[in-house]
């Protein structure tokens, strides 16, 4: 398992995320890319623990997103199965189990600032978090066809993952209003959404 995880960890957090993995009984499954979920937490019918994560993450949304699913699976067995899956209860164990890991020898410099900020009140999902999303994302492959929403000029088109076209409209306070063209509905996109551009 070790060696398995310094191929998607930071090479500082691998023996403290290992520790995490075996103290909590893990069953960690690295998984193919899926577009909706960087990784999932799912106590097995015979009681066991499994946690997926995606295997295309680079090291520092890896760490994090593990983290965040084993914070789930730790604040279920605390407090029980009838808190809010992202409620206070799980904030608080996130927190805890992530502040060995904020350290420079874990993560770069740069990146520390906005992730003392997010895990003042961490979200769902990193992803909603649009300043560190677009941090982290300076870690990932580069893919030259795509494009953030925020960059797209104001009434171009463009396809998201699933083939939809959008055209992109006004903002609101943090999101984008966008057109599917199809049918003409209107839907809210995080500015860091990775689109393709089709026309502007």
């Amino acid at each position: 398992m070790q060696d398995t995880l310094k191929k998607y960890l930071p090479e500082r957090a691998v023996s403290l995320s290992l520790e995490l993995i075996k103290e909590n009984g893990v069953h960690l499954k690295i998984v193919d890319q899926r577009v909706t979920r960087h990784g999932d937490y799912r106590r097995m019918p015979n009681g066991s623990h499994q946690i997926t994560v995606n295997a295309t993450l680079n090291k520092y949304r890896f760490l994090i997103t593990l983290v965040h699913e084993i914070a789930h699976l730790v604040a279920f067995e605390k407090y029980g199965r009838k808190i809010k899956p992202h409620g206070l209860e799980w904030k608080r164990t996130f927190q805890y189990l992530m502040l060995p890991f904020l350290r420079p020898e874990v993560f770069p410099t740069n990146l520390l600032p906005m992730l003392a900020r997010h895990f003042r009140n961490p979200k769902a999902s990193s992803d909603t978090d649009a300043g560190l999303s677009l941090a982290l994302k300076q870690f990932d492959e580069q893919d030259s066809e795509k494009s953030y929403i925020f960059e797209l000029p104001h009434g171009s088109v463009f396809r998201i993952y699933n083939g939809k076209l959008f055209q992109k409209k006004n903002k609101r306070v943090k999101r984008y209003e966008c057109i599917e063209v199809a049918t003409g509905k209107v839907y809210l996109f995080q500015p860091n959404a990775e689109v393709e551009l089709i026309k502007d």
